[in-house]
């Protein structure tokens, strides 16, 4: 792994070659990929004063595919965490999202904010993400992609499709599951081949659809209606054999065979072809390059978890990057990136195999098997516990065993400050970190790190409870990343508070 420079040179030295490695780069970090992670991610960067550039093969935002279909929860939250969850739900439409083998969970009883999910196209969510990001000053180069690029201990050279090279200090791959960020930089994407091929496209239809879904001998399709008032049709193909990029005549035989009549198909605005493949890169950063969201994995569709999950790795590794781009934390912190996101996709992985296994064909085993999890998922506990797994409620990093909190999403709390009402996200607007005390005097021992975090003392005496665990004891302090997890839980003492604020907003050290 490069180091950035000699550990020998004094703290002097290295801030005067920092900066002038950084004056020599056209950004800080560049971005490959301007779909809801890379946006995500931009904005993440330019919230902490980050030079942040996107490079975006699109020559504006539009998009033309359905591509996917909603905000779970915690995504939710995320958003409200930066003040723009409103613009999402004006938006959207609020309705129970979560679904496991197309079994609804009701999330409506879990302790959070946004006990739902949000019906929302992704051409919508990426529009709102990308027009964020303009407001905070995030530069994007359209029209071109990202075809190579060489890091060495001072940074990365791009070189971009039409020839024009650019120079950063890191490289982010958000360029999709046949990212060439990822093929690029040598990472291996490992993991489970198809075993079933889907045809996805957008058309009209001269004779009138049945719409819903069905099950058979071949698969699982549906038709929808589409707010263009077009057709939604996505359906099993009968074998694996078929690659490339699909037609009309592929979409019409894929529905003569499912449901006897291809409805007159026509007019198709996108078709698009997708297996169940599960892979995920080995490692997430090499060197001076990182991966986000489907460059980092990819899954089958079922559960509407894909765009969720890259928007919260962009979240995961924003801050992280920020601070080592400032030469506040040391370069091991991008570590923790990898380490904390790959687990959590990797149980995506699995459960998106799970639900694949129970809906792969209509035959009687696999209909009984669905029907046994559907009455286990109308009992409460399972129900809660799946709900809060398939919304992104219950992920939790391992910072510890010392709290039920640690490593999980700070509950939004109804606090006072100074006998004024506020909301906990509220102080996670800016992507700093917040030392929230409760009924005390914050800990002296955190003002070195003022200016790197918000220290806060409240009042709080409701109850505390988390997603799918319940109630929890009531802390005395807790400290919370600009990510929304919380890092260290106060018993009433300082023990551990300096060495959490050293982990993750870097060490204190003097002129």
């Amino acid at each position: 792994m490069p180091v950035l420079l000699p550990k020998s040179r004094s703290n002097h030295e290295v801030h005067r070659t920092s900066a002038r490695a950084a004056a020599s780069a056209d950004h800080a970090v560049l971005i490959a990929g301007g779909g809801p992670t890379g946006l995500m991610l931009a904005a993440e960067l330019a919230l902490t004063k980050i030079d942040v550039a996107v490079i975006e093969r699109r020559a504006d935002q539009a998009l033309v595919e359905t591509r996917a279909g909603g905000l779970h929860a915690r995504t939710l939250e995320i958003l409200d965490q930066r003040g723009i969850a409103e613009r999402f739900l004006r938006e959207g439409q609020i309705t129970q999202l979560a679904g496991f083998a197309w079994t609804r969970l009701d999330i409506s009883d879990l302790p959070t904010r946004h006990p739902y999910g949000l019906a929302l196209r992704q051409a919508h969510i990426e529009r709102i993400l990308a027009d964020w990001a303009t407001e905070l000053g995030v530069a994007v180069y359209r029209d071109t992609e990202v075809s190579g690029f060489a890091q060495d201990e001072a940074g990365v050279h791009v070189t971009l499709s039409g020839g024009k090279v650019l120079r950063a200090n890191y490289l982010v791959g958000c360029d999709g599951g046949r990212s060439v960020v990822r093929k690029a930089a040598g990472i291996d994407f490992a993991g489970f081949e198809p075993t079933l091929s889907n045809l996805m496209a957008e058309v009209e239809m001269r004779e009138a659809p049945r719409f819903g879904l069905r099950h058979d001998a071949l698969g699982f399709h549906g038709l929808s209606k589409t707010e263009s008032g077009r057709v939604l049709v996505v359906v099993t193909e009968a074998t694996l054999a078929r690659s490339g990029e699909p037609g009309l005549r592929d979409l019409s035989g894929a529905l003569n065979a499912v449901y006897g009549t291809d409805f007159g198909v026509q007019n198709p605005a996108w078709i698009s072809r997708f297996t169940d493949s599960a892979l995920q890169a080995k490692s997430y950063r090499k060197g001076r390059v990182l991966l986000a969201g489907d460059a980092a994995h990819i899954h089958h569709s079922v559960g509407g978890q894909g765009l969720n999950l890259g928007v919260q790795d962009a979240v995961n590794l924003g801050w992280k990057l920020a601070q080592v781009v400032k030469r506040i934390s040391p370069e091991s912190l991008l570590d923790t990136y990898h380490d904390e996101r790959h687990p959590v996709a990797a149980r995506v992985l699995k459960n998106t195999m799970a639900q694949i296994a129970l809906l792969r064909r209509g035959d009687d085993g696999r209909k009984a098997a669905r029907e046994v999890i559907s009455e286990l998922l109308a009992m409460d506990e399972p129900r809660q516990r799946l709900g809060a797994m398939m919304s992104g409620l219950d992920i939790r990093y391992d910072l510890g065993a010392d709290h039920a909190l640690l490593g999980r999403r700070m509950p939004d709390l109804d606090f006072m400050v100074d006998g004024r009402p506020l909301k906990l996200f509220t102080l996670l607007h800016g992507a700093r970190g917040v030392l929230l005390s409760f009924g005390q005097r914050s800990s002296v021992r955190a003002t070195p790190w003022a200016d790197r975090i918000t220290i806060v003392d409240g009042d709080y005496d409701g109850p505390w409870q988390l997603p799918a665990i319940g109630d929890v004891a009531a802390p005395a302090a807790v400290l919370v990343r600009p990510d929304g997890h919380v890092a260290w839980v106060g018993d009433g003492s300082e023990r551990g508070l300096a060495e959490a604020l050293t982990a993750w907003f870097g060490p204190i050290t003097t002129a």
